[in-house]
């Protein structure tokens, strides 16, 4: 027992069993952002795949000139949302509060499509606040300022309910920010691998479909949107709204552009290859650009770090030896 106890209590021992606990942590937290990841670029693809049957579904309703029932799928279900949401965003007129004509854009710029997406961010700019304001108050009540008198930690909580009532909009525009720039770092390639495509002769359906299909490893997001387009492509009857929907949905300047060039030559009949080859080349000019302007403003950046840390660093390895050897040498100044 006696062996056991100063095993336990051994410096050694505790060294090695806390860092094979920190090991098995890391692999741990490595291996389940693998899997999450995985797991994730499944759930998208389930959603591309039930938002194309849904829009195939539309175009046919809309051509036999009949509407889309709202059968027990669970395209509906999702479309629908969960119940006491959409009662409450009813019934408080949550949609005339907090949404305008922009909000839809703006959740498929993030990656949210559907009136269930649209029902959830309604709800939850409208209970975040209270919830923060509950939570804030007690804390403050019990913890902080319990010596306090208790309309203090009102007002506190009361600003801080506030401040809550934007964390909805700042996490859309998180995951809006994240998404565009995954897609504009991707899109260069794309162009490339779309121009291959179209030149070796395959139609700008197919084309779009390829890509969608090798950019995936690069940027899920543009696979994603270039899978939509695919979709529209292939059910709606203007061609054009295709183009322009996906430059709404990414919100992006240069996918933009490239959408109008590719609008303009199904408008006017010229060649898609020579938009995409003239379109690509600028992608990459524009690629270079901003690698450019990141070179060029690392200087500044590097100033203060470098003045507050590298500096006092470099002076004391420079007038240490003199001051240790005047030390020495008691040499006095007096």
């Amino acid at each position: 027992m006696d062996n056991l106890v100063h095993t336990l209590t051994d410096p050694k021992f505790l060294t090695a069993l806390f860092a094979a606990i920190a090991a098995a942590a890391v692999v741990f937290t490595i291996g389940a952002t693998f899997l999450s990841s995985g797991s994730n670029i499944k759930q998208r693809i389930r959603r591309v795949a039930l938002e194309r049957e849904k829009m195939r579904a539309e175009e046919m309703a809309r051509l036999r000139g009949t509407t889309v029932s709202d059968g027990p799928t669970r395209t509906a279900r999702q479309a629908s949302g969960r119940s006491y949401m959409k009662n409450v965003v009813e019934r408080f007129s949550l949609e005339k509060a907090f949404a305008d004509e922009t909000t839809v854009d703006a959740l498929a710029r993030a990656g949210y499509r559907g009136p269930a997406v649209m029902t959830t961010f309604l709800f939850a700019r409208f209970v975040t606040p209270f919830i923060l304001f509950a939570l804030a108050f007690a804390y403050l009540a019990l913890t902080v300022m319990k010596d306090n008198p208790i309309y203090m930690s009102a007002l506190y909580a009361l600003f801080i309910g506030l401040v809550g009532a934007y964390l909805p909009t700042l996490f859309l525009r998180n995951q809006t920010s994240k998404r565009q720039l995954s897609i504009k770092r991707a899109w260069p390639d794309a162009l490339d691998l779309m121009l291959l495509c179209v030149e070796s002769g395959m139609s700008i359906e197919h084309a779009f479909k390829r890509v969608s299909k090798e950019i995936g490893l690069a940027s899920v997001a543009l696979a994603e949107e270039l899978t939509l387009t695919t979709a529209e492509l292939s059910f709606l009857e203007d061609r054009t709204r295709a183009y322009d929907n996906l430059g709404r949905r990414t919100g992006l300047d240069n996918v933009k552009s490239v959408m109008q060039a590719l609008i303009q030559a199904e408008r006017y009949g010229t060649s898609v290859g020579t938009s995409l080859r003239v379109m690509a080349e600028e992608g990459r000019e524009t690629r270079m650009m901003d690698a450019e302007k990141k070179a060029a403003a690392l200087p500044p950046k590097l100033t203060v770090p470098l003045i507050i840390f590298f500096l006092p660093v470099l002076f004391i390895v420079i007038i240490s030896p003199a001051i240790i050897k005047v030390m020495q040498n008691n040499v006095s100044f007096g």
